[in-house]
């Protein structure tokens, strides 16, 4: 099982370490992140993306590495502190730069059979809303399964943490791995994202914009080439 963790943060503080606890239960095979020391730039709305093609965002070469680690992944991993009750700025620049793989726009076919983890913890709450900040594009961009995990540590930093928290996040972590590892492999997306699938198709093939529909009808005949079944 492949795993690629991407940090909201570049410090190694309490969201990274369940991050870190999450992927060792996992596999071995970890490949990691750290926003914005890895990638940090902000899109410029150029929409060469939407429009034209993904190769010419100005930022493309720098982001492709990263990338390559998510599609070569099975499992991905999200990791953000809590920033006035969303995820971190640099978290959401990076997100931004994949608007035109959302479902309505060109969804890449690997990204219906993996599975995804949001994390996230604060000293006091705001957890639901960053997830969600993040989750909102885990389900356009078609990932099969999303958990998510928040977590009020009362602290800011790990080392401080009460031991009674810090057992509880590993039972929580435990558990979500147990579920990945059964699914792995064998996962299908959700009816809900087949259904906004089924839909997104025959929208291209009344024309919407050409890039687009030009991508639909060569990969997925319009909707007639399920991705979560090739």
């Amino acid at each position: 099982m492949k795993v690629t963790v991407i940090n909201g943060q570049n410090h190694k503080g309490s969201t990274w370490n369940m991050g870190n606890i999450l992927a060792k239960k996992l596999s071995s095979d970890v490949k990691e992140i750290f926003l914005p020391r890895d990638f940090g730039e902000f899109c410029c709305g150029c929409t060469n993306c939407f429009v034209k093609n993904e190769k010419l965002c100005p930022h493309y070469e720098k982001l492709k590495p990263i990338t390559d680690a998510i599609d070569e992944a099975d499992v991905l991993i999200f990791t953000t502190p809590v920033y006035v009750y969303h995820c971190t700025g640099s978290m959401k620049a990076f997100l931004d730069h994949y608007g035109y793989r959302w479902l309505i726009h060109r969804p890449e076919a690997k990204m219906f059979s993996k599975q995804a983890v949001i994390l996230s913890t604060a000293a006091g709450a705001g957890m639901k809303s960053a997830n969600k900040d993040i989750k909102d594009s885990m389900f356009f961009w078609g990932i099969a399964k999303t958990y998510c995990y928040g977590k009020a540590v009362m602290a800011v930093s790990w080392d401080t943490i009460q031991e009674k928290k810090k057992i509880q996040i590993e039972k929580k972590l435990d558990s979500i791995a147990g579920k990945i590892k059964s699914h792995n492999g064998k996962i299908k997306p959700s009816i809900k994202t087949r259904v906004f699938f089924s839909i997104m198709g025959k929208f291209h093939k009344s024309g919407f914009n050409k890039a687009d529909d030009k991508y639909w009808e060569e990969k997925y005949q319009f909707g007639k080439i399920k991705p979560w079944n090739l």
